[in-house]
């Protein structure tokens, strides 16, 4: 059964060959843009809920980023008055799905967005539940699969998550979000997806590599993932010191502004001290201005410092060498360049200030 499991993961990667990401409709919560009917009451009355629901999400944000300003300088509502005030807004909107829902008991497309509404609050349990009804209302929509196995990524079982996202993804191909989840999920929890596949750890990070991959085929300038990508490198013993410098390099190349542009520097500067690429790590150290990266920096120099200088009586290091490899990905570091990595050095997850998050629809 294992074997098996694994051998439909493979085929998945292999023959799903996504479409243009610019050619892809707009996504909706567990609706289709081509299912909708602007003419039709129900789906109208639905859609004016969705708006309602993130028109209350915005303003429930605004009252508690108003209120921490406040709080900042002495002032402020009360935390049980503010909470007070969130539930009873948000009750509004969940009264409203619940007598929707009463009256429209057969719209999968209410229970996924009352689902996710629910879900947005923190409350998964009922969530799931709603979740549920939809997927059995309406089995082919991929949103519903992609949601539930969310919820047992988090909340188990992990068998399930990975059944799901599989199901997820053969029902729409062309959601990089699909993939991104899948991806994470498998890497989070690489003993279950060893059990459950029958494969060896190794095999689940290129499991996991190559469903990222797949992502970002499909939706190449978003940056959160590119840096979720790359960041899953430093998971793996020992560093692929070559794809990682590519994964960070392709990220840099998408970045907004210059905060993400200095994060990407520091990244880039641990992975070449690393490598021994001392001088370009130096040059993209000085690079970085951002008061948020200072601490970082400045414990990177000591590393750079550290490696540059190494005590006299140092018994030399063993040295692996990795080949340039990037599938489908525009590797931007020059290919004549064959990087020599040294022991690990400071590349431990600490600098994963946490784990992605799964992304609903």
């Amino acid at each position: 059964m294992n074997n098996l499991a694994f051998g439909l993961l493979s085929a998945l990667l292999a023959t799903n060959q996504p479409q243009d990401a610019s050619n892809l409709p707009p996504q909706n919560i567990g609706i289709p843009s081509d299912t909708v009917n602007t003419n039709d009451p129900e789906q109208q009355e639905l859609q004016k809920l969705m708006v309602d629901d993130d028109a209350a999400s915005d303003e429930v944000d605004k009252w508690i980023r108003d209120n921490d300003a406040l709080a900042a300088k002495g002032a402020g509502e009360p935390k049980t008055e503010l909470n007070k005030r969130i539930r009873a807004r948000l009750d509004i909107v969940r009264k409203g799905y619940e007598d929707f829902l009463l009256r429209h008991p057969s719209s999968a497309h209410g229970y996924m967005a009352y689902g996710s509404f629910l879900n947005d609050i923190g409350d998964e349990e009922e969530a799931k539940a709603q979740y549920e009804n939809a997927r059995q209302l309406d089995p082919k929509n991929p949103a519903v699969w992609n949601n539930l196995a969310n919820y047992y990524g988090e909340n188990g079982p992990l068998t399930n998550a990975f059944a799901y996202y599989t199901e997820a993804i053969r029902l729409d191909p062309t959601e990089p979000v699909y993939y991104e989840n899948f991806a994470t999920t498998v890497y989070l929890y690489r003993k279950d997806a060893e059990e459950f596949y029958g494969i060896t750890e190794k095999q689940v990070f290129d499991t996991s590599l190559e469903l990222y991959r797949k992502a970002i085929r499909l939706d190449p300038d978003d940056f959160s993932l590119a840096t979720d990508y790359a960041q899953s490198y430093y998971g793996i013993k020992p560093l692929r010191t070559n794809d990682a410098l590519v994964a960070w390099t392709n990220a840099l190349q998408i970045a907004r502004d210059d905060n993400e542009r200095e994060g990407v520097f520091i990244h880039l500067a641990r992975i070449k001290i690393a490598a021994g690429f001392f001088t370009e790590a130096k040059m993209q150290l000085d690079a970085v201005t951002n008061a948020a990266f200072a601490d970082i920096r400045k414990r990177l120099e000591r590393n750079l410092a550290e490696r540059e200088n190494p005590p006299t009586n140092k018994v030399t290091e063993n040295v692996s060498t990795y080949v340039v490899s990037v599938t489908n990905i525009v590797a931007v570091i020059p290919t004549n360049i064959v990087i020599v990595a040294t022991n690990e050095v400071d590349v431990s997850t600490d600098f994963m200030v946490s784990p992605p998050a799964l992304r609903g629809q």
